[in-house]
């Protein structure tokens, strides 16, 4: 009887086999998940476990990446505090000037009895609509006589005038734009203080008339209030001369500017509140008796 011996290795069955056996499997299982979704919760419970041991991979790559940035921002944070100590460095004449120049401006107001500058407030409102005039410029805005508006206010936005309020309801205020053709406002030319009015032309842009031939302005030349009609607060910005023509025919030229605030960007604007009159000093309301008495007359020499 021949025995032989077990073999070392038992032999299942041949890889061609299993390697077919797998692949079909795999593509069932594909298949049943891709129709029926059943391996949902199966990849929901591993990624509870594979979760984790992928955050701890990351661990050091994303140590590294917060090192590098907290000692970039370190080294920049280091160099800012540099620069701007040298800045402060740099300006604290110029401050120390400054501050010199401003008790010095506050110590000359006190000692000419001049008036402080104005600081203007209001209320701000929100424009609800344009008014359908295709002639005329205006809005209205949601704040009325209940808000104690008033006609002939001043309007602004954050750059500049914006116009005037020229109608007022109980709960709401039409405002005629700057650009309005029946519109005016008096300005002075930055540069050179030179006075002048500006009117709105109806189309977006303003106008300086009676200007002489000759006026120092050029383009480009900032235009702000001139407050001289004791509505518009002084040196709010109006405008920006774009174009000028001059023809030795007219006798003034024509100055075209551009205004500065959103007149056509219909946001939320502010109502200044109405300037109180200038007092008038007494010695110049009272007139003042003539050399002569109260009468005007010289007395005659009485005749001996």
């Amino acid at each position: 009887m021949d025995h032989q011996p077990p073999p070392f290795f038992k032999r299942g069955p041949a890889p061609l086999a299993r390697l077919f056996f797998y692949v079909t499997l795999s593509l069932v299982l594909i298949v049943i998940d891709a129709r029926f979704h059943t391996l949902d919760l199966a990849r929901q419970s591993l990624s509870l476990i594979t979760d984790p041991l992928q955050r701890a991979a990351q661990m050091p790559a994303a140590l590294l990446v917060q090192a590098r940035a907290y000692l970039s921002s370190v080294a920049r944070l280091q160099e800012e505090n540099f620069r701007m100590k040298r800045e402060q460095l740099d300006n604290a004449a110029n401050l120390t000037r400054t501050e010199q120049l401003e008790r010095e401006n506050a110590r000359l107001r006190r000692l000419l009895e001049l008036r402080e500058r104005e600081h203007p407030s209001g209320v701000v409102a929100q424009i609800l609509h344009a008014v359908r005039d295709p002639y005329t410029q205006r809005i209205v805005v949601d704040k009325g006589q209940m808000a104690t508006v008033t006609a002939g206010q001043p309007v602004i936005d954050d750059v500049g005038v914006i116009g005037q309020v020229t109608r007022v309801f109980p709960f709401a205020a039409e405002i005629t734009l700057l650009t309005d053709k029946d519109q005016s406002i008096p300005v002075q030319v930055v540069r050179n203080g030179l006075r002048s009015i500006a009117f709105g032309l109806g189309d977006g842009q303003l106008e300086l008339r009676f200007m002489p031939a000759n006026a120092d302005i050029n383009n480009g030349d900032l235009i702000v209030t001139s407050g001289l009609d004791g509505v518009f607060p002084r040196g709010l910005p109006v405008a920006r001369v774009t174009h000028i023509e001059r023809n030795a025919s007219y006798a003034f030229p024509r100055i075209f500017c551009k205004p500065l605030a959103g007149v056509e960007n219909y946001n939320e604007v502010m109502v200044l509140a109405v300037r109180e009159p200038v007092a008038i000093p007494e010695e110049l309301r009272t007139p003042r008796p003539s050399a002569g008495g109260k009468s005007g007359k010289k007395k005659r020499p009485k005749r001996g």
